[in-house]
């Protein structure tokens, strides 16, 4: 059975950290492009860093330079550092994978349920 498992959600001040994981079971993290989005309080859903095929790192525009993707093939665990937060980081944040991952959000092969990340000012 194919799962995906987010933690470490929670509530911080502005300028606090957080930080995620996501453990994947029934398929390989490796065998496709694996990131985070996250979905506001709009419903807006926008991607905030990918790992593709190659192990190259993408950041979305709004968290570059506060964040960090990484992985650990052992455990079939994606994290994400968050420093730096902002109020409008709030969002539920969950991870996807897929064949080709792009910026925007749509129906992923994979996608976990999210966790909450609230950020007060």
């Amino acid at each position: 059975e194919v799962q995906l498992a987010e933690s470490g959600g929670g509530s911080v001040q502005a300028g606090g950290s957080l930080n995620l994981s996501c453990t994947a079971s029934g398929f390989s993290f490796g065998d496709f492009e694996r990131g985070w989005y996250r979905q506001g309080p709009g419903n807006e859903c926008v991607w905030v860093a990918v790992i593709d095929v190659r192990g190259r790192l993408y950041y979305g525009a709004a968290v570059e330079g506060r964040v960090t993707i990484s992985q650990d093939n052992a455990k079939n665990t994606l994290y994400l550092v968050m420093s730096s937060l902002k109020p409008e980081d709030t969002a539920t944040y969950f991870c996807a994978a897929d064949s080709d991952l792009y910026s925007w959000c749509f129906d992923f092969k994979y996608r976990g349920p999210g966790t909450q990340v609230t950020v007060s000012s």
